[in-house]
């Protein structure tokens, strides 16, 4: 009795456990879930803010909105392109990791360009804006240079893929219309020819007609006439003709 209670005790303790590591799991994968929603939106809503303060403001404030939208969406697209292919291509790891160094380098710049648009003093700002360029076009040419890589790649492969695709249909299509080539039957065999003339060379395959066989043949006899009657002694001579 006791061990059936500790039975039923250890299993109670252990769907607690899974009841509560099932609830830490759900309340985790909802909480990234609205982490990722808010992260999200909260880009959107920057770009947008960046969109208007580059048409909005003129002068450096509105170049440097400019600079920070065109970093900031060239990191993410590259960013997703890498992300998506890395699970059905094995190389592009080495390419992630690149381009994780080249997002420190993105931070960097992109909290720098934030801190700059508040800027009171818009002389200093424009003796920096050439180097913040050069720095924004380097970093976007190196992100648009493996996002462009990675593209290729793939359509490489989706090319290589459809013309071996291509090449199996076409034999299995040659393969289905087999039956539309003609197959020549072969003819059938010449009747044997009658000889010319009879002789010891010809020789004759079907069997023989009545009207075929020899003349000697035809006028034999059917039957074959008896032989000289027997004579009796009581039969008379018979006397000679005589030649008178």
């Amino acid at each position: 009795m006791e061990a059936v209670i500790a039975v039923v005790a250890l299993l109670f303790v252990l769907f607690l456990v899974l009841g509560a590591y099932a609830t830490v799991k759900v309340v985790g994968a909802a909480k990234r879930g609205v982490d990722r929603t808010i992260t999200q939106a909260r880009r959107t809503v920057e770009d947008h803010t960046l969109r208007a303060k580059s048409f909005a403001q003129p002068g450096p404030a509105g170049e440097v909105a400019q600079l920070r939208l065109k970093l900031r969406t060239s990191m993410r697209a590259t960013q997703d392109a890498l992300h998506a292919r890395v699970a059905e291509d094995e190389s592009l790891k080495e390419s992630l990791a690149l381009f994780e160094r080249l997002s420190a380098h993105g931070h960097e710049l992109d909290d720098e360009l934030r801190r700059l648009e508040s800027e009171p003093d818009r002389a200093a700002l424009a003796e920096r804006l050439p180097a913040l360029r050069e720095r924004t076009e380097r970093i976007t040419r190196s992100a648009d240079s493996l996002r462009w890589a990675a593209r290729d790649r793939a359509r490489r492969f989706a090319e290589d893929d459809l013309d071996t695709l291509s090449a199996q249909i076409d034999v299995e299509a040659g393969a289905l219309r087999h039956w539309t080539e003609t197959e020549q039957t072969p003819a059938p065999p010449a009747w044997p020819q009658a000889p010319a003339a009879d002789g010891p060379t010809g020789r004759q395959t079907w069997p023989e007609t009545p009207q075929s066989r020899p003349a000697e043949e035809t006028t034999r006899p059917a039957i074959t006439p008896p032989g000289p009657r027997p004579t009796y002694p009581w039969q008379k001579k018979t006397r000679p003709e005589s030649t008178t």
